[in-house]
């Protein structure tokens, strides 16, 4: 990867004049935690100690727009004597420095950065061990599971008491009918109820 300056200076060829000073702005900030031997390159951090000198929040940094200048804080981040978190295979990067062009490898390591920052957001985000269950049925609100209120009045549909006080029977097809062979509940009913009791 290119060096701090020459980053700056490739950035400034294709990045809009309207750029050119954040980009300067951005330098000098990562240029003074590189003379204090800071390793923190950090979006965050960058747009915490620029803020005054026109760098962008971090959120316009990690944004489309902020291409540019994420490529210029990933060449002091690269450079910056940091211990690689998790880096088990230290050439499992190497590929990198293979790619023909400048502007490739430049891309590339943009790319790792961005990914790098999302991973520590997660982090952030969601505890480590947490689990996370995800169930696709749709409900208004609250919870699907049953309340023994709503426990007990399904089972008493399909309890013997309810049967013989109304004189009805189960049916062959999972419905219920009267004492005259009549329909009361669709077919399906005791199916359903019964899927009720046990999932939810």
């Amino acid at each position: 990867m290119m060096d701090p300056k020459a980053t700056l200076e490739h950035l400034k060829t294709i990045a809009s004049p309207r750029t050119h000073r954040t980009l300067e702005a951005i330098y000098e900030v990562c240029q003074e935690q590189a003379g204090r031997g800071i390793s923190d390159f950090s979006f965050s951090t960058i747009a915490r100690l620029g803020e005054k000198r026109g760098v962008p929040q971090a959120q316009s940094i990690r944004n489309a727009s902020g291409v540019h200048y994420r490529a210029l804080i990933e060449s002091f981040a690269a450079g910056a004597p940091v211990k690689r978190k998790k880096k088990n295979n230290p050439e499992s990067e190497a590929w990198i420095e293979e790619l023909p062009s400048p502007r490739h490898r430049m891309l590339v390591n943009i790319l790792l950065s961005e990914l790098a920052e999302s991973r520590r957001l997660v982090r952030e985000v969601v505890p480590p061990n947490l689990e996370i269950y995800v169930d696709d049925r749709s409900a208004p609100k609250g919870s699907f599971k049953l309340n023994a209120s709503e426990r007990r009045a399904l089972e008493y549909i399909l309890s013997d008491d309810f049967m013989s006080m109304w004189h009805f029977k189960r049916g062959k097809v999972g419905d219920i009918i009267d004492e005259n062979g009549q329909k009361v509940l669709k077919p399906g009913t005791i199916d359903a109820i019964e899927k009720a009791l046990k999932y939810l």
